[in-house]
């Protein structure tokens, strides 16, 4: 069940009031340990909520005991009070919980620039602490959804050792991180050092490579929290494995859920004379909004696919480029290759495949189309 599902950690997700809705928007997870090993990853925006700053510190030692977060207010762009704030939710928990605050990291989720209502958090967080549970994984899922329509969650078990999680996030997904509030939590024996390295390999290749809508949070926040509680010191390559597993589950159905999206679009970009020419290929691809409008209805236009190539810094020769979309190439060498016509794009996962014809090196960018109902959620999310 979410963050729950490995031993040691306890959660609960409550309706604190932030919400206008009535629906939950308060989530509390903890971990009992005996471990408090932990590691995270932030959003590189130059503007950071708050709760970022806090929980930046925090992590300074490698040692979370417990998570508090909000959705329904962002605590971004809030000055003093804001820092205030999420310093006050960090201590209330810690009050109630009977932590240190220093080791309570903090997020928020929602509308930037607008303080949150410290009575009814504050309030919020001591119910939740008198609800946490080891079933409490989904209620927390649930409370931390904000445009999402559906909660994520994704758990991988090994030889007696589990790695769980949860997510939100359906729009201002773009890189560095993709916009996004994750909890990771293992009950495996793993050190602060060597949580930090498997998590940041872990989302370069996946929270890192969706790229929804171009937009980067001042929120994102991925946390990996070890308990121990198995008592199982796991291979180092089996434990990257199951974590990247799970970070990749959780990608994908932030994709799946984006804002508006009724096209789920993978680009891999193969033949590429480095990894970083193959990312920065899928990017532009992925950020082509002539593209994504094509894709939602449903015209194989891969003239926009060269287009997006040829605005890239990487090697490649416009004459071998070679495109598929749904696995039919048409285009190769740089011109038209099968007939556009066998190109299903009814359902709602596409492929686009782009060939540089440079190199051995590849990567895969997630996306979506780009449509109507996009536009109409981000014209009136602040109303």
């Amino acid at each position: 069940m979410s963050v729950t599902a490995a031993r040691g950690f306890l959660a609960a997700g409550v309706a604190a009031g932030i919400k206008e809705s009535g629906d939950r928007d308060l989530a509390l997870v903890v971990n009992r340990g005996p471990s408090r090993a932990a590691a995270g990853v932030f959003t590189s925006n130059r503007v950071q909520a708050a709760p970022v700053r806090w929980s930046r510190r925090a992590l300074a030692d490698g040692r979370i005991s417990a998570v508090v977060l909000n959705s329904g207010g962002a605590n971004a762009c809030t000055g003093q009070a804001g820092a205030a704030d999420a310093q006050l939710m960090a201590e209330c928990t810690a009050g109630a919980l009977d932590v240190d605050p220093n080791e309570v990291a903090v997020c928020s989720t929602g509308l930037i620039g607008v303080p949150l209502p410290m009575e009814r958090v504050t309030a919020g967080i001591d119910t939740a602490a008198e609800r946490v549970s080891a079933d409490g994984g989904q209620d927390a899922a649930v409370a931390i959804k904000t445009t999402d329509s559906v909660h994520k969650t994704a758990v991988v078990t090994r030889n007696r050792w589990t790695v769980g999680g949860m997510a939100k996030g359906a729009g201002m997904l773009a890189p560095g991180l993709a916009t996004m509030l994750v909890v990771l939590t293992t009950d495996a024996d793993v050190d602060a050092a060597a949580l930090d390295s498997t998590l940041r390999e872990a989302v370069r290749t996946t929270f890192d490579r969706v790229d929804s809508d171009g937009c980067m949070s001042t929120n994102d926040t991925v946390l990996l929290l070890a308990s121990g509680a198995s008592g199982v010191a796991p291979d180092p390559s089996e434990f990257a494995e199951a974590v990247h597993a799970v970070c990749l589950d959780l990608g994908q159905q932030l994709v799946a859920d984006a804002e508006g999206a009724s096209k789920e679009i993978e680009v891999a970009v193969v033949g590429a004379a480095s990894e970083a020419d193959a990312v920065e290929v899928g990017r532009s691809v992925a950020r082509n909004n002539l593209l994504k409008c094509a894709l939602h209805g449903q015209d194989p236009n891969w003239g926009r696919v060269l287009s997006a190539i040829g605005t890239t810094s990487a090697a490649f020769d416009p004459d071998s480029l070679g495109v598929a979309i749904n696995e039919v190439w048409v285009c190769r060498n740089g011109a038209a290759g099968e007939s556009r016509d066998k190109v299903d794009l009814s359902g709602r996962r596409i492929t686009i495949t782009v060939d540089l014809c440079a190199g051995d090196s590849s990567a895969k960018i997630w996306t979506n189309d780009l449509t109507a109902e996009y536009v109409h959620e981000n014209s009136a999310y602040s109303s």
